[in-house]
């Protein structure tokens, strides 16, 4: 579960691509929120240790920095939901699951698919 925080920092981090923490504060600021730099980078510290965002040492002036940028977590999330399916209610929901992804319009069920990493 995030915070109401790490979630403005996470969405303004995917609006931005990628970004260092600077950058993230400032996009913060225009969206309403204000926070001093330390704790922008403090957060982004705690969601790289999470797995929720991926970084990279940049050469800057004054010597180094991260550049943060989201990790692909969907496809983990998905993941990890349809092994609690399957633990959870065993073969019964498994075919259940099976059923509801059949009415899907085949569209839903190609992008459904495609982010599973099955396609």
């Amino acid at each position: 579960m995030l915070g109401d925080l790490e979630t403005e920092v996470i969405v303004s981090l995917r609006e931005l691509g990628e970004a260092p923490a600077r950058d993230v504060r400032t996009a913060l600021e225009k969206r309403g929120t204000r926070l001093a730099y330390t704790t922008v980078a403090t957060i982004l510290s705690r969601l790289f240790a999470k797995g929720l965002v991926r970084r990279r040492r940049e050469t800057c002036r004054g010597g180094e920095r991260y550049v943060y940028r989201t990790a692909d977590v969907e496809q983990k999330y998905l993941v990890n939901l349809l092994k609690g399916v399957v633990a959870m209610f065993g073969p019964s929901g498994v075919v259940h699951l099976n059923e509801e992804i059949a009415k899907l319009h085949p569209k839903e069920e190609r992008e459904l698919r495609r982010r599973l990493g099955l396609e």
